[in-house]
């Protein structure tokens, strides 16, 4: 029954009684691997970040080890990854290494202070958005600061590695418990990451520590969703981005729609002028983290996304653009269409004046 439980926790907002299989099944995942032992795929996909750490200190070594024939093929023969699928590769720095040596400022008034969640996603694999997200914020009048943290937890906890996941959670909500609050909010590119301390957090840590960690998660936001909170506040305006003509689709993240909303992400596309934009009606996209990636997995995750997302891509002109927050969604849609999906603050970057 958990096999094909893909953890996009469309039940949670979906379900009329809010049954949350994700976390059924992360803790099941947890109990059968205390008596059956940990898997060396799940424990490649739960270690992750630091397998990525390591890789970073060589990134054009592991990239060439990630995309080359035979290397890439024994990696994924060995943790049992579809041989169709592309490896996600490192970019030749880190958002953190980039951030530390940059730090950009406002050059007029600052309109407020924000903090940068660096997840391990973007950190390694997406670092030009984590850049044009630090860039865009600053260009928009936005001081943004970057705290030495612990990853999200995230991969530990879709594998039931709970320990693991507890200790991030635990160490995440004494690290921002203090500095985070409404006026100064923990911004997030990665859904997935972002939205744990919302969801998971409160629960994973002590009992003591839980009127912290629901505090934190109210103001842990998604860009697009702080975004939004600035442009009805006035803070950010439509005479700040170019008038260009262009028609977007929006394919929203599981995790985003459950926990959040995409009509957020359209919202904000929506304040450019001659901007049309389109919600793609899509479920989940079929690769869900890491379960597209898993062999036996390859041919339903590949139908999922041929359901609506695929066809909607491919029947899209070539000059549309197609929005896609999070990570393993736009790999999905490279994978299954061919085309590039791109996160919206490169389309909002991009479209900016002066930039």
């Amino acid at each position: 029954v958990m096999d094909l439980c893909s953890s996009c926790k469309g039940c949670t907002s979906e379900c009329p009684s809010n049954v949350d299989m994700a976390t059924l099944k992360a803790e099941f995942l947890y109990q059968y691997q205390k008596t059956n032992g940990v898997p060396l795929r799940s424990w490649a996909f739960a270690n992750i970040s630091k397998i990525n750490g390591l890789g970073a200190l060589v990134p054009s070594a592991t990239n060439f080890f990630l995309t080359k024939s035979p290397t890439s093929g024994i990696a994924k023969k060995v943790l049992n990854v579809a041989p169709k699928r592309t490896l996600p590769t490192l970019q030749k720095t880190t958002l953190r290494k980039w951030f530390n040596k940059n730090q950009p400022k406002p050059n007029g008034k600052i309109i407020s202070t924000v903090y940068l969640f660096c997840d391990e996603f973007t950190n390694f694999n997406d670092t030009e958005i984590g850049i044009k997200a630090v860039k865009l914020l600053t260009k928009l009048g936005y001081e943004v600061k970057m705290v030495k943290h612990e990853e999200s937890g995230r991969a530990a906890m879709s594998k039931g590695l709970l320990k693991m996941a507890q200790k991030c959670a635990k160490a995440n909500v004494e690290t921002f418990k203090n500095i985070i609050t409404a006026e100064t909010p923990l911004l997030g590119i990665e859904p997935s990451a972002i939205l744990s301390f919302r969801d998971e957090y409160p629960r994973l840590v002590a009992q003591s520590e839980q009127e912290a960690a629901k505090n934190l998660g109210k103001n842990a936001l998604l860009i697009d969703e702080f975004l939004e909170q600035e442009i009805k506040k006035g803070n950010i305006t439509s005479a700040q981005f170019t008038n260009k003509k262009q028609h977007v689709k929006v394919h929203g993240h599981c995790h985003q729609k459950a926990l959040s909303s995409v009509e957020k992400t359209a919202f904000v596309l929506g304040l450019l002028d001659n901007f049309t934009v389109e919600i793609i009606p899509s479920g989940c996209c079929g690769m869900a983290g890491s379960f597209g990636y898993e062999a036996e997995h390859y041919d339903i995750s590949m139908q999922v996304g041929e359901d609506v997302l695929f066809p909607a891509v491919r029947a899209a002109k070539k000059d549309t653009i197609i929005v896609a927050v999070g990570t393993s969604c736009r790999h999905q849609i490279f994978d299954g269409t061919g085309r590039d999906g791109v996160h919206l603050v490169e389309v909002l970057w991009e479209s900016l004046k002066d930039n």
